[in-house]
């Protein structure tokens, strides 16, 4: 014979857990939407019906992380009409905006190329 059932088990567990609340989650403060207008301007800035399939791309991406892997269509294209150092920087005002959005394993990590060297 058990003598702690699951339900009751779940049950005692939930009246001693009920003072502790868990921490309110921060809303993020970019959206989606925010990110996904973002690299819409920049390809609208080149000419996107030049690139009708990043376009698309971009504004049928389902997931934060489907517009992160999205980005480097986006630098192809802007490196292409602009260089890659422009394109570089204005990738970069985009790629904060997934600064509180995305996992841990998915965020940049620092470039040796990006930083000055030190004497």
């Amino acid at each position: 014979m058990r003598w702690f059932k699951p339900n009751l088990r779940s049950s005692l567990h939930a009246i001693f857990s009920a003072g502790a609340s868990a921490p309110a989650t921060e809303l993020p403060e970019v959206t989606i939407d925010d990110i996904r207008e973002a690299m819409l301007a920049l390809l609208m800035r080149v000419g996107a019906d030049r690139f009708p399939h990043v376009a698309r791309r971009i504004r049928y991406a389902t997931d934060v992380q489907a517009l992160w892997f999205l980005r480097g269509d986006l630098m192809a294209v802007l490196a292409s009409s602009h260089g890659e150092a422009v394109a570089r920087e204005e990738l970069a005002e985009v790629s904060d905006m997934f600064e509180n959005s995305l996992p841990q394993g998915l965020r940049s990590r620092p470039s040796p190329l990006s930083s000055t060297p030190k004497e």
